[in-house]
């Protein structure tokens, strides 16, 4: 098995660290060093991935939230990579007029600078979602952050936040590998209805939230199983 793991939206490759089968841990375009792209598309995102692979045969691809929406992405054979197993996590699956509209103008917004590392970091934890998860001075922290001149910044793109709702019907319809849908059963960003109305095979970890794979690494490295 080659597995890729592919961080959500606002985080970055580093979050993976802390897993001891963490083979191929890409940062997603515009997120930690990795190059922001003109614009925003599952599509883009996927064949900027799919470029630098190591592997392109016999790939399980364990994606959160974002990540998760690519790792279906690339399961569609359109970029010359063979996928077996797709595990999406944590995918905010139902996206309102007003979900896009806060999306598309958090995309809009002028990068915000820092006067200390502490405040970037803060801001970085919120928008990751791993406040209260990762220690401020954890890897994947000083990974999202760039230092100018004594500023402080997220490394992040604005811009990744208007890569708009993703098409799950049809992303799972074109998939070529097996899918399994999963969730925390405290994730606030899904439910098990909304999953179970797009897919027959769906798992809900039990106490987790949206970060299952930074709570709990063992429980959700068994759905890759």
């Amino acid at each position: 098995m080659n597995l890729v793991l592919l961080h959500g939206l606002g985080a970055n490759g580093r979050v993976w660290e802390a897993w001891p089968d963490a083979e191929y841990a890409p940062d997603l375009p515009g997120h930690g060093s990795a190059a922001a792209l003109p614009s925003y598309t599952f599509a883009a995102m996927a064949a900027a991935i799919a470029a630098d692979l190591p592997v392109r045969r016999d790939v399980v691809v364990l994606g959160h939230s974002l990540g998760g929406v690519i790792a279906l992405e690339l399961a569609s054979g359109r970029y010359d990579v063979t996928v077996s197993r797709v595990v999406a996590l944590g995918v905010k699956v139902s996206w309102t007029a007003d979900d896009l509209a806060r999306a598309n103008a958090l995309a809009q917004k002028p990068v915000a600078w820092f006067e200390s590392r502490d405040e970037a970091a803060a801001r970085f934890l919120r928008v990751s979602g791993l406040q209260g998860l990762v220690d401020p001075a954890d890897a994947v922290v000083d990974h999202g952050l760039l230092e100018d001149d004594g500023r402080w910044r997220l490394a992040l793109d604005p811009g990744t936040f208007g890569v708009g709702a993703p098409d799950m019907p049809a992303l799972i319809a074109a998939s070529q590998a097996e899918v399994v849908l999963a969730r925390g059963e405290r994730d606030p960003m899904n439910s098990d209805a909304e999953l179970h109305a797009l897919h027959d095979q769906v798992v809900t970890l039990p106490g987790l939230g949206h970060n299952a794979q930074v709570e709990d690494p063992t429980a959700v490295a068994a759905l890759l199983r």
